[in-house]
């Protein structure tokens, strides 16, 4: 998926991939382009990034939102493996703190709902997840640090 470590110069060799096919290649330079917070360097601050790509998903289409959203779910559920692995000390592999970075995967649960175009059901295990993320006993089964 387009996490954090992919690099812009991925995706923006995945934005000219897709401009030299046919057929769909508007629709999937579309889509990642609108996956990516930012395609500037440097980039924004992390926080000012992140609030302007939530602000973003209000108008996003379904495909965007559906590639989006399961990026997101696949990063998160990353996070919740990690954390029941190495507990807390998941958050220092972050440029941001824990809080953060819980702060702005909630706020994805939510801009996405408020979408009308959002998958419901990856939306709701999406949310399920962020939950496990914030909820320590869920993942104490061996990770405390």
């Amino acid at each position: 998926m387009l996490g954090p470590a992919t690099s812009k110069r991925t995706k923006i060799s995945l934005i000219a991939s897709s401009r030299s096919r046919s057929g769909t290649a508007g629709l999937r330079q579309s889509v990642v382009e609108g996956c990516t917070d930012a395609d500037t360097h440097p980039k924004p601050p992390w926080r000012r990034r992140k609030e302007e790509y939530l602000s973003s998903l209000a108008t996003k289409d379904h495909s965007t939102l559906l590639v989006s959203a399961s990026d997101k779910l696949h990063n998160a559920r990353s996070i919740v493996r990690d954390l029941r692995g190495i507990g807390d000390r998941v958050w220092g592999r972050f440029s941001v703190s824990k809080e953060e970075t819980l702060w702005y995967y909630r706020s994805l649960v939510t801009a996405y709902r408020a979408n009308p175009a959002h998958t419901p059901a990856l939306v709701d295990e999406l949310d399920r997840t962020v939950t496990e993320m914030e909820t320590p006993a869920a993942l104490a089964d061996g990770a405390s640090a």
